[in-house]
């Protein structure tokens, strides 16, 4: 018998089971995967995120893997270049684009250690419900018994707990983009972006020396490039990123092209009686914004605030872990919903349209800070809910709108 349930333990479901076992519950984390697990990811935290690491402890943990520290940006489409990088969040003023065999494992230990008992390489059956709510989970093929007044599905955009709980998608909008990616070595980089007409080429460097290399295309270039995604991939980079594509012909891939053509952009019913989803599994949007891994970080913190106060026996009492779990769907939705509809802005994949407005803001410093506190989705309710916002910070951050990338 447990307090919490947390089915997925990766950058949604680690976190949340660390910040409610600090709180004293009894959580037990499962998943499915046995760690260290890659995973399909681009990987890139932005300074929100970074912050919340910090808040959790676990930044300079990060940093001490060899994660190297992101602190300037490039956005070029055609002749126009901005360079600059965005305000501090909480004092962090760096992201991250750490290998997920790296991060989530950290995430997990940092589970573990706060006290959550994690088991890897358990899959999930099924729930288990009583009187019209979620009871627990049933493990494996002998389908064992596991029971927990909430259970958290933090599994992904396939989530089984979302489909066990008949969790209704709320909100969706048809597939985008697809992207492929790679890895460099020996190709410095920093956080970088070249746009033009049908393509969106980025990189951030990673663990080891490698620089992660993604291109989107549009969704309905995929059966086509699929079958040549190798080549597709190169010639985009060689005709939208020119400077960069000659720093790729001095070092070398590693490894294989990763792809990926479902990218889902929908908003699940994130709550029900004695249930809660988190991550991918409750919003995924298309990757193109680099949001995935804060915006996961993110619900596990909005979760672990709505609870707060409740404790093992408000967990057991029907009507307040609700009147919970409605606080956290409220915000959550507030939260996501505008970075949501401009991401969708972004994957038309057309920032030759925008020449005239990028061009004003590659002109000016203050508009270039500004843009690069856009792109990395700062704003008062994300501000907020790493830190209280000062009063200087809160004058600025009222002039900046939602930007991404493109």
């Amino acid at each position: 018998m447990y307090d919490v349930i947390v089915v997925g333990a990766r950058c949604a479901g680690a976190p949340a089971a660390m910040l409610l076992a600090r709180k004293g519950y009894r959580v037990l984390l499962l998943e499915r995967a046995r760690f260290p697990a890659d995973t399909v990811s681009t990987l890139y935290i932005h300074q929100p995120g970074v912050a919340l690491l910090d808040r959790w402890g676990l930044r300079e943990p990060l940093a001490a893997t060899g994660c190297p520290p992101i602190n300037s940006a490039l956005h070029q489409v055609g002749d126009i270049r901005i360079e600059g990088w965005g305000l501090p969040v909480a004092g962090i003023d760096v992201a991250y684009a750490p290998r997920r065999t790296v991060l989530d494992p950290l995430l997990a230990d940092a589970a573990a250690s706060a006290g959550a008992t994690f088991r890897d390489g358990c899959s999930v059956s099924g729930l288990v419900t009583e009187h019209g709510r979620v009871a627990g989970v049933r493990l494996g093929r002998d389908a064992t018994v596991v029971r927990a007044p909430l259970v958290v599905g933090a599994d992904g955009m396939r989530s089984l707990v979302a489909a066990a709980a008949c969790a209704p998608t709320v909100l969706e909008q048809p597939r985008k983009t697809c992207i492929y990616y790679g890895f460099w070595a020996g190709v410095p980089a920093r956080f970088e972006a070249y746009g033009a007409a049908g393509r969106w080429v980025c990189c951030a460097p990673t663990h080891d020396g490698r620089t992660l290399v993604g291109v989107y295309f549009p969704q309905d270039e995929f059966p086509q490039i699929r079958g040549r995604a190798e080549r597709a991939y190169r010639e985009a980079i060689a005709a939208t990123a020119p400077d960069l594509h000659r720093r790729l012909l001095s070092g070398r891939q590693v490894g294989k092209l990763y792809g990926h053509g479902t990218q889902r952009n929908f908003f699940r019913q994130p709550t029900g009686p004695g249930w809660v989803l988190l991550g991918d599994a409750a919003h995924h949007k298309d990757s193109i914004s680099g949001d995935g891994i804060t915006d996961a970080f993110c619900q596990a913190q909005l979760l672990a605030d709505s609870l707060d106060g409740l404790g093992p026996r408000g967990l057991a009492d029907p009507a307040a872990l609700d009147a919970a779990l409605h606080r956290y769907a409220v915000a959550q939705q507030s939260l996501l919903l505008p970075r949501f509809q401009a991401t969708m802005v972004s994957t038309r994949l057309a920032p030759h349209r925008r020449l005239g407005a990028l061009a004003m803001i590659a002109a000016d410093p203050v508009r270039t800070t500004r843009y690069f506190t856009g792109v990395a989705g700062v704003d008062h309710a994300i501000e907020s809910l790493v830190n209280p916002l000062s009063p200087s910070d809160s004058d600025v951050l009222a002039t900046v709108g939602k930007e991404v990338p493109t």
